[in-house]
């Protein structure tokens, strides 16, 4: 029975035995090196009491190792996992179960592990220098040998012609005398055959070339002593870019805000305040990763010319020479010209008379006078010059010479007619001019028709004449402390115009031009205007008109208007001066066109206004054609405008019309046609350009509390009554005058008090005369009455001055023979006290 029980027994356990069972899975794989994978050991058929694990060297492998790792899930199953694989881990790893029989069972996996290519030694960028050898690296990695290619732009560079590219035997490529167009990227492939793998790498080589540097000017001109800046430039090709630096005689130049200055790029350098210590050699350094190269730049400093010494001189006429000295510095050395007001004298140079000699030596120039004349005087400018620059200084020479007199000998006048004699004086030092007449000093109380007033460079004597014996010689004399001078002037009677000569007559068909021959005598004095007279053949009465002298003068001509057409007329022409109306021309006749038709343009002329912005337009008739003239039309527009204003009317009565409101600063173009019963004349056109616009000072905002001009007005106007009352009340007690005298003796009959004495006063005072002081008397015709106040234009006086207007008044237009004699016109007389010096503007009167 227990034999039975035993056997029963061994036969299950060797059933058990035969059912369990124990698996890997996955029981065999390819793993890459750096990959993580784990394995499951699996019992089937039954529990096991331990599960190990055994690696290819057969040795137990322990739980929580740092790459690998054991887990015992549950009692029929166990992990292994192995991590970061590398190739020591390649082998056969077993699995080990025991159950309780104490028997026990195994499974295998076999780990196969391969690696991928690897590059392990592949740089990017690779750099090298153009014109070496170079070699680009690359390291492939891997359990089998790879082989390796190289490819440039898609191409193999072993299929490349060029034979500079060899791949060597450790795979690296070489590229023989490497050239900026090499540079690019480059793709190192390996591959291996057996797996069917392909690995590549893109390698990008740079090709650095070395710095070519060159100086923009390899010499550079600099001033000294002026305050500029010199810049030194080159110019650095190269790559990198290149750094650029700078030395001065081998030391290195620091940037100095002061002093240097440099570029971003360092290309330019700029030297401030250049003086003399900063000539020298400079370098240009240009550096990068292949190399350097320098570049020289020579500053070469000058000096500007500088006249360091001129000195005034002061000789004498008819001495026998001077020298004026004159010195520069600079650099280069520099030569010295003169400058005189009439011309320039250089180096080593004489005139053709040989009075002024020019010589140098060195740094210093010398210029000699020989007889010294008086016109020598003057500024002399020596002046430096050299390649850099120049510098001019003016020294002054001063000559002292006997008075000089100049000045019309003969002056022409008549008889109430005042006129000036002019002395013009030349003289260093100034001289003291006095009057003779008859070897009598004037003024004198002989000749108190005579007055003298003086400017500093003339004296004038005006004279008066009373009677013949006021004509005559006039002697001025001139001293000084070099000597004198005299000189004689003669005062001579002047006469009334000889007659003009009437050489053409051209009639129209209501006027007629006439030309003319000026008068062979103009009598001494000038011709102020022409007349001329004008009659019907066979009729008595002439009629006349006034022409201007120099309006007359332009042409030689003058013309006559108002005629009939298809008459004959008469015509004659005299000439008027200072002394009156001169002798007439012979009768000359013409006969009056017949009635043309449509009548002539308008002469134009024209005078902007006062305000900048308006002109008055004057209108000149001209021939009527026969017909009067009904009216003149007008249009205007700007210079550019296309469109013209409207057509304005102007009576035929009219002579000028005022265009106003016109734009600042603007030309302007005028068209008038005058209109009669027949037709229009032609256009006459004009054209004018108004003032620029003034610069305004606006006016500040008014107060509120301000008083209104009429305010203002009435205060001033009360004000001023008042005064009136004032002086009138005054003037009625002392002087005993006044509006309040004439009412006093008017009304009620009565002299003031003291009017007795006011009337001895006044017969004191008629027979009181200061005979120290001679007056100078003013003369002014009546056309010439209002004195020149405008001291910007005025001139000096001279003998013709006062004779503006002729002794006879002119005959009106129209007026019959016997009214042919001039009225003779009062003059305007002024004295003024000849105490001191007439110098004043407005009172020096000729």
């Amino acid at each position: 029975m227990l034999q039975t029980q035993e056997l029963i027994w061994t036969w299950l356990l060797l059933g058990t035995a035969v059912c369990i069972q124990v698996t890997v899975v996955p029981s065999q794989v390819d793993v890459d090196v750096g990959e993580s994978k784990f394995f499951s050991c699996q019992v089937t058929g039954g529990e096991a009491k331990d599960i190990f694990w055994f690696s290819p060297s057969g040795e137990k492998i322990s739980a929580n190792q740092q790459e690998i790792s054991i887990v015992r899930n549950d009692e029929v199953s166990s992990t292994l996992s192995i991590y970061n694989v590398d190739i020591d881990d390649a082998g056969i790893y077993k699995c080990v179960v025991t159950t309780e029989g104490e028997g026990e069972m195994e499974a295998t996996v076999n780990v196969q592990i391969y690696q991928k290519m690897v590059f392990r030694n592949a740089p990017s960028p690779q750099e090298f220098t153009e014109g070496e050898d170079a070699v680009v690296v690359c390291d492939v990695v891997s359990v089998q040998t790879p082989s390796v290619m190289w490819k440039h732009k898609g191409r193999d560079v072993v299929l490349k012609k060029d034979v500079r590219f060899v791949v060597l035997a450790n795979n690296y490529l070489q590229i023989r005398g490497i050239k900026k167009t090499d540079e690019g990227m480059y793709r190192c492939e390996g591959r291996i055959q057996a797996r069917g793998e392909i690995a590549f790498k893109d390698i990008q080589v740079v090709v650095n070339v070395a710095p070519s540097v060159r100086a923009r000017q390899t010499t550079v001109n600099a001033t000294a002593n002026l305050g500029e800046a010199a810049v030194l430039a080159c110019d650095a090709d190269g790559f990198p870019d290149p750094e650029i630096s700078w030395t001065k005689d081998g030391e290195m130049i620091e940037d100095d805000s002061d002093k240097y200055k440099f570029t971003e790029d360092g290309s330019e350098m700029t030297i401030f305040n250049i003086d003399k210590s900063d000539e020298g050699d400079y370098t240009c350094i240009a550096e990068n990763k292949a190399g350097e190269q320098e570049a020289s730049i020579l500053l070469k400093v000058y000096a500007k010319p500088k006249i360091t010494y001129v000195e005034n001189k002061t000789a004498m006429e008819l001495e026998e020479q001077i020298t004026l000295t004159c010195e520069a510095s600079g650099d280069p050395t520099p030569s010295i010209t003169w400058r005189m007001a009439t011309r320039n004298i250089s180096s080593d140079e004489k005139t053709l008379d040989g009075r002024i000699v020019v010589s140098s030596h060195a740094r210093v120039s010398s210029l000699t006078l020989n007889d010294i004349q008086y016109t020598d005087a003057g500024e002399y400018l020596c002046i430096g010059s050299n390649t850099i620059g120049q510098d001019s200084q003016a020294m002054y020479l001063e000559v002292q010479y006997a008075p000089k007199l100049q000045g019309p000998v003969a002056v022409y006048t008549w008889e109430g007619n005042a006129v000036n004699i002019t002395c013009e004086v030349f003289a260093y030092p100034s001289a003291v001019v006095s009057w003779f007449r008859d070897g009598q000093a004037l003024p004198s109380s002989n000749y108190s028709n005579i007055k003298i007033y003086s400017t500093p460079s003339a004296s004038f004597l005006e004279v008066v004449p009373d009677s013949e014996n006021d004509f005559g010689n006039y002697n001025c004399t001139a001293v000084n402390r070099i000597g004198q001078e005299s000189s004689e002037f003669i005062l001579v009677p002047a006469d009334t115009p000889s007659s003009p000569s009437i050489l053409k007559l051209e009639p129209y068909s209501s006027s007629a031009k006439m030309e003319f021959d000026e008068p062979d005598a103009t009598g001494g004095v000038p011709i102020l205007k022409y007349r001329a007279e004008w009659k019907v053949l066979g009729e008595g009465e002439w009629s006349s008109r006034m022409y201007d002298a120099k309006e007359a003068s332009i042409e030689n001509a003058i013309t006559i208007v108002g005629l009939k057409p298809e008459t004959v007329y008469a015509v004659r022409l005299s000439a008027i001066n200072g002394k009156g109306l001169g002798e007439y021309s012979p009768v000359s006749e013409f006969k009056t066109e017949p009635v043309q038709g449509e009548p002539s343009a308008p002469k134009l002329d024209g005078q902007i206004g006062e305000d900048g912005k308006s002109i008055r337009i004057n209108l000149i008739k001209q021939d009527d054609g026969g017909s009067p003239i009904r009216h003149y039309l007008y249009t205007y527009r700007a210079k550019n405008a296309l469109e013209w204003s409207p057509e304005t009317r102007v009576p035929s009565v009219s002579n000028h019309f005022t265009l106003k409101s016109l734009a600042w600063n603007a030309e302007y173009e005028v068209s008038v046609i005058a209109e009669n019963l027949q037709g229009k004349s032609k256009p006459a056109r004009f054209t004018f350009k108004t003032l620029f616009e003034p610069t305004a000072i606006p006016a500040g905002p008014s107060s509120g509390s301000g008083l209104g001009t009429g305010a203002i007005v009435g205060i001033l106007i009360i004000v001023f009554v008042i005064l009136l009352v004032v002086v009138d009340v005054t003037c009625y007690f002392l002087n005993k005058c006044g509006l309040l005298m004439c009412i006093a003796v008017n009304l009620c009959g009565k002299s003031g008090p003291g009017a007795k004495g006011k009337d001895i006063e006044e017969g004191k005072a008629a027979f009181s005369k200061d005979e120290s002081k001679e007056p100078i008397v003013e003369v002014r015709t009546e056309e010439e009455r209002t004195p020149n106040h405008d001291g910007g234009n005025q001139t000096e006086p001279n003998e013709t001055t006062p004779l503006t207007e002729p002794e006879k008044a002119p005959v009106e237009e129209n007026s019959k023979p016997e009214d042919t004699e001039a009225k003779t016109t009062a003059p305007e007389v002024k004295t003024i006290p000849n105490n001191a010096t007439q110098t004043n503007e407005n009172e020096s009167k000729a």
